[in-house]
């Protein structure tokens, strides 16, 4: 199967590390990944900041951690960032959106203390409706 992802992993050219980078021009809020999450209880924060993930988790509600499957953990962050993040609780999703026109080449960057309960968006009634019909 071939999945056509607007980004790529790569090289950071600011930060020099790895990041996503996109390979096309993409629109304001463009959906551009959804990932699956595996919520960790918090008190086992202390364990997730010995291991490689401490870089890696999200805070998903006031009693839990995740870890971000897919490359939403991947994005680096930035206060001036260009992709912002939602949570899907009941699915354990997270979905990741663009929050300006991005043009290729840039590297995309979430602001990781700065993500949403989608729950509250409205755009996204349209599109849960549609994955319900699906089965996902």
């Amino acid at each position: 199967m071939n999945i056509d992802l607007p980004f790529k992993m790569g090289i950071s050219p600011t930060l020099k590390i790895r990041g996503i980078i996109a390979t096309k021009n993409i629109k304001k809020n463009t959906i551009i990944e959804k990932c699956p999450v595996i919520p960790v209880e918090e008190k086992y924060e202390n364990f997730l900041e010995k291991t490689k993930l401490s870089s890696y988790y999200f805070i998903w509600d006031d009693k839990h951690h995740c870890i971000v499957l897919g490359y939403g953990g991947i994005f680096n962050h930035s206060k001036n960032n260009n992709v912002t993040y939602y949570k899907n609780k009941k699915n354990q999703m997270m979905f990741f959106k663009t929050t300006k026109d991005i043009k290729k080449g840039e590297e995309l960057f979430t602001d990781y203390y700065d993500g949403d309960d989608e729950e509250t968006i409205s755009e996204f009634t349209d599109f849960h409706k549609k994955i319900g019909k699906l089965g996902l």
